[in-house]
Formats: structure tokens, C-alpha cells, sequence
């Protein structure tokens, strides 16, 4: 709230002048010490009622009119101005913004989402779902208020810009999805967000086929295109029907309806790095299988060997029933 900032710094230098002009009038006028005169020049301004500490001479007693009438002027403004922001609501608001970047301050490895669109939407969902951490940038006033609405971290501002994602804390996040509708602000969101944090995986939106290559240059780790998506899909249902059916059921909804799961070799206990699949014995102690291995090159296996070595950076996709996947949870 630059605004009421400004009028709050504005305010706090009228009345830090005030006391100061008082005590060194006083000091000038009077011959008294500092302490003296701050108190005669707080009793003036305060109008308290307490008497001089001597008799005034007619100079201190046009200069008090002075100090009395100017302290009335500037308590006045201060006293408008806070009612104003009382009453329009932009203090509370200024007092919301302050409470959301203490709690944006605290987090460390979230998800900033920008733009609160259709798919912005879908993301917040997926996230929320698995009780992740995000913040959401939109600069829409209207959507803004549905966010509030519901309870969701969020920074009203261009994302574009370096203030904006920085006040989301892009510095300590560990992903970053840009969903908004065009590609070239989708573009600087990359370039800006790979810049302020290198580590940061970044995953954009795009609309064109000719931005593909862009982003990715950009520095998006992943490029989405919705539409393209959605009509491999479809061709899909119409050329193989019954795996595309059973794909849709293999779903990743949230913490107790999943079929899907992700374990990074890293999180797993330490006695089971370097050791291979068959030692984590997955299929026994939980009732899941893994169907997936994704080293440290980033190369994925289908359908692993047993033998395969568990290093260091890798991970391994599971699948199983969602109480399967609820006991690998709480195992490992």
C-alpha cells in the first residue's frame, strides 16, 4: 500500500518536526534545558492542561499560539486520514498484505502459481489436494477477492516483473507454475524467475507450437500445451480406447486417493541407498510395484529390473490401490 505509507511516513515528520521546532523554541526562547523543553512542548501540543513551569513572556506565548495551532492541524490530518482508511477498508487491507508476506517470509520450497485462470485453477487444485505449500500472483482485483475468498496465499501484482515474484518468495521456492494466457508474459515470467532463482524448476503454459522452443530456451524445465493435450486425447480414446480408459483411472488426486506415487531415492532411509529395487522389497511390504525409474541423467525406465541400483538423485514411480499407496507412505 504505497499510499498509505506515504501518507503515514508524511505524517510521522510533521509531528517529529512539531517536537522539534517546540524544544527548540523553548530552548531558544526560554533558556531551558532539553528536557524541559520537550516537556513544555509536549503539554502544548497535547493540550493537557498542566500549567508552564514559569511565567511565559509574551514572545513564548505567541510562539505556544503557534506550536498549539499547528499541533491541531497536523493531529487533524493524521485523525482524517486514518479515518478515511478505516472507513474505505485499505487499512485492513494494508494489515492483510502485511500478515500474508510474514506468512510468504516463513515458507521454504513451495509452489508460486501465476495467473488464476483455467488452468491456474487446475494446478491449485492438483497442489492443494497433496497439502503443498503455494502462493498464488494475479494481478485481476476481482480475482484477487475470489482468492481471499478462500483462504489462499496470494500476491496481488504483475508477475512479470522481478518486485512482484520476489514479494512471492522466489528466492526459497523450489517451483514455479505460469499459467497465464499469453506467451510472451508466460516467457518473461521464465527469464525472470530462472534469474532470480537458477534452482527453481519452472513449468509454463503455452499456447503456440513456435513458443515451445522459446520458453525452453528460456529456461522451462517443462512446457504444457493444453490444447494439444487435450486433442491427443481425444484421438486417443478413438485408437486405443481401452488404455486410454485405464490411464484415466490411475489417478493422482491427492494424499488418499492416489494410484500414482513418486519416491525420491534421497528421501528414502539411508541403509537403502546403493542398494537396488528388489532390496526395498516394495511389493511385500506395501502391495505396490514399481512400473518406473528415473536416474540422475534424467532418462526414465520402463518397467525397471529388480536389480537396478538405487543412487543417489534417483527416483522411482509406484503404483498401486490408494491403501497400498497410503502404507508406502507411512513405510518410507
Amino acid at each position: 500500500m504505497p499510499i498509505l505509507q506515504s501518507k503515514i511516513n508524511k505524517i510521522v515528520v510533521l509531528v517529529v518536526s512539531i517536537l522539534a521546532i517546540g524544544t527548540i523554541g523553548y530552548m531558544t526562547l526560554s533558556n531551558y534545558n532539553l528536557v524541559d523543553a520537550l516537556y513544555m512542548t509536549v503539554i502544548t501540543v497535547t493540550t493537557v492542561g498542566f500549567g508552564e513551569l514559569r511565567p511565559f513572556s509574551p514572545q513564548e506565548k505567541v510562539f505556544t499560539i503557534f506550536l498549539i495551532l499547528t499541533s491541531i492541524t497536523v493531529f487533524g490530518y493524521a485523525v482524517s486520514a486514518f479515518s478515511e482508511y478505516l472507513v474505505s477498508g485499505k487499512l485492513f487491507e494494508h494489515f492483510k498484505h502485511k500478515r500474508v508476506e510474514k506468512e510468504i517470509a516463513r515458507l521454504k520450497g513451495h509452489t508460486i502459481v501465476c495467473g488464476f485462470g483455467r488452468n491456474g485453477k487446475q494446478a491449485i487444485l492438483k497442489l492443494g489436494n497433496y497439502n503443498k505449500k503455494f502462493v498464488v500472483v494475479e494481478k485481476n482485483k476481482e480475482m484477487i477477492e475470489a482468492i481471499d475468498t478462500e483462504g489462499m496465499l496470494n500476491i496481488e501484482g504483475d508477475a512479470t516483473l522481478d518486485e512482484t515474484l520476489q514479494r512471492a518468495g522466489i528466492e526459497k521456492a523450489s517451483f514455479l507454475i505460469t499459467a497465464l494466457p499469453s506467451d510472451a508474459d508466460n516467457l518473461f515470467v521464465v527469464l525472470t524467475a530462472s534469474q532470480l532463482n537458477p534452482k527453481c524448476r519452472v513449468i509454463s503454459r503455452a499456447s503456440n507450437e513456435s513458443s515451445y522452443s522459446k520458453l525452453k530456451i528460456a529456461g522451462a524445465d517443462n512446457v504444457i500445451m493444453p490444447d494439444k493435450l487435450g486433442g491427443d486425447h481425444m484421438a486417443s480414446l478413438v485408437t486405443t480406447p481401452d488404455v486410454i480408459e485405464f490411464v484415466d483411472r490411475l489417478t493422482i488426486e491427492g494424499e488418499t486417493t492416489a494410484n500414482l506415487e513418486e519416491i525420491a531415492v534421497d528421501d528414502l532411509p539411508k541403509k537403502y541407498l546403493n542398494k537396488n529395487i528388489l532390496d526395498l522389497d516394495l511389493r511385500r511390504q506395501t502391495g505396490c510395484t514399481v512400473i518406473g525409474f528415473k536416474n540422475p541423467d534424467r532418462d526414465y525406465i520402463i518397467n525397471p529390473e529388480a536389480d537396478i541400483q538405487l543412487v543417489a538423485g534417483s527416483h522411482l514411480i509406484v503404483l498401486g490401490r490408494p491403501e497400498q499407496i497410503i502404507k508406502l507412505r507411512e513405510l518410507f
